[in-house]
């Protein structure tokens, strides 16, 4: 019996220790968390609530009406006050567009950052404070490439934010959010960097601050803060499928935004370095292709005419590894570098040819707003009569035309991809109809000179492909057959 009661008093105490370990780590757990409440009660009365309007809209705001049988119960009350023309064959009625979002103060007398999409096209910008003061905010100036916009309030003695630096942020460090999602004004979220220098498409020039911190639309304009209460980022964009937060949002870096601010107050615009290449990344295969020991840089297909980059003796198939002393991982890493420095400054390319590393030094030209104009080639007529083809490596390849050539823009030719069939071509990605204007770094303007340089090619190896495909170019990695 005496023996039971030490046992059950064992465990007695044995449990209490247990809860006690248990209250004690939660506890430390609590104090390792960060406050943001000081940081949100300092901060709070710099950041805005930004709503604009855009007139003029014609119809109903809900266009998409559902397509009802006749006999549809609802069917009469859509037709009277859901349709296009709204209800018994009346004109269209304008109505207006209204946009939301969030800015920061960035100086006493009336500056606000916010994004340029809140505000595009808007016949009216009203700010809101958090002492709810509203004013009507001139637009001084954005940059639509950034997605960043400038604005002026009549106002002075404002409170503002402290600005930091994004590139001191460390993955898995607190950040802390402030907007007004939905419409709800001063909501704070909070999360950690997931990663940096994250590249969007139609984004190049942004090395977007990746975060999952809650980021809902409304939040857009809004500033990301560190723990020092610091503004690191712009909150710009949401990965979503539903229109909600999904765990992936995405800041504009705010030594960027400030360079845009300083330009928009000083010039008027914005103007970016350019260097006239079209790139690509590295994959495994691009870099065996190349005789490179891992993947890396920027794969040069395309070099613009007299752009600062032909005019330096830059090639396609050149491997840009560094980019004005600083390293180029991938190939989203060199447009925001370019972009940063300024039109007829000096920077130093770096680049990989042939297995050798060479540089070079370019005098950089101004990002174009045609650029695209400028790097989009032709595509072939395939209405042409087609010589007869020959077969390489599963594909049938003929010579272009004269006028192919010419509506092209390849005063060097190149060669058709009439079919493709099963083969390492087929195995590599190569599609009918694109253009073949280099293989193994030679350059390739007829069927001929294809046909000798794929004579001379070793059996196993795998070779860099450069194509043309509706008027893009890309290389591809070809894997040769061995040998028989």
């Amino acid at each position: 019996m005496q023996q039971l009661v030490r046992q059950k008093n064992l465990i007695a105490v044995c449990t209490l220790a247990l809860l006690a370990a248990m209250t004690l780590a939660r506890a430390e757990a609590q104090e390792s968390l960060p406050a943001f409440t000081d940081l949100v009660e300092a901060n709070s009365p710099a950041v805005v609530n930004i709503s604009s309007t855009q007139s003029g809209g014609q119809g109903s705001s809900t266009r998409d009406m559902p397509d009802l049988p006749e006999d549809h119960p609802f069917r009469d009350f859509f037709d009277r006050f859901g349709g296009e023309n709204g209800g018994d064959g009346a004109p269209p009625r304008p109505f207006d567009a209204e946009s939301l979002g969030s800015g920061f103060i960035i100086s006493s007398d009336g500056d606000i950052i916010t994004n340029y999409h809140v505000v595009r096209n808007a016949d009216e910008v009203v700010v809101k404070l958090s002492d709810r003061r509203q004013f009507t905010a001139e637009v001084v100036g954005y940059d639509e490439r950034s997605d960043l916009a400038l604005l002026t309030i009549d106002a002075e003695n404002l409170p503002t934010v402290s600005i930091g630096s994004s590139s001191d942020l460390s993955v898995g460090e607190w950040v802390l959010a402030i907007g007004s999602p939905f419409g709800f004004e001063h909501s704070v979220t909070a999360g950690i960097v997931s990663a940096k220098q994250r590249s969007l498409p139609q984004d190049n020039y942004v090395p977007f601050i990746q975060t999952d911190v809650a980021i809902n639309p409304g939040n857009s304009g809004g500033p990301l803060f560190n723990l020092d209460g610091e503004v690191v980022g712009i909150n710009s964009h949401i990965y979503s499928r539903s229109g909600g937060f999904m765990g992936l949002s995405f800041a504009i870096p705010i030594e960027l935004a400030m360079d845009v601010v300083q330009q928009l107050r000083t010039e008027g615009r914005v103007a970016r370095g350019w260097l006239g290449v079209l790139i690509q990344d590295v994959d495994r295969d691009l870099a065996e292709s190349f005789g490179m020991d891992r993947p890396r840089g920027a794969l040069v297909a395309q070099v613009t005419p007299d752009s600062p980059a032909d005019e330096a003796g830059l090639k396609p198939g050149d491997i840009i590894v560094r980019f004005d002393g600083r390293e180029v991982g991938t190939s989203s890493d060199l447009p925001p570098m370019v972009g940063r420095k300024r039109a007829s400054s000096e920077a130093t390319v770096e680049v990989i040819r042939d297995g050798e590393r060479r540089e070079f030094e370019v005098t950089l030209g101004e990002l174009p707003d045609d650029l695209a104009q400028r790097q989009q080639p032709g595509s072939p007529d395939k209405r042409q009569a087609p010589a007869e083809p020959e077969t390489f490596f599963g594909m049938r390849l003929r010579d272009l035309s004269s006028q192919e050539r010419e509506e092209m823009g390849l005063d060097q030719g190149g060669v058709l991809v009439e079919g493709v069939d099963a083969g390492p071509a087929a195995e590599a990605g190569v599609r009918s109809g694109d253009v073949i204007t280099m293989l193994d770094q030679k350059r390739v303007d007829s069927l001929e000179a294809f046909r000798e340089i794929a004579e001379d090619l070793e059996g196993g190896r795998v070779v860099p492909l450069l194509l043309l495909r509706n008027g893009s170019p890309r290389f591809l990695p070809l894997r040769l057959p061995e040998d028989d």
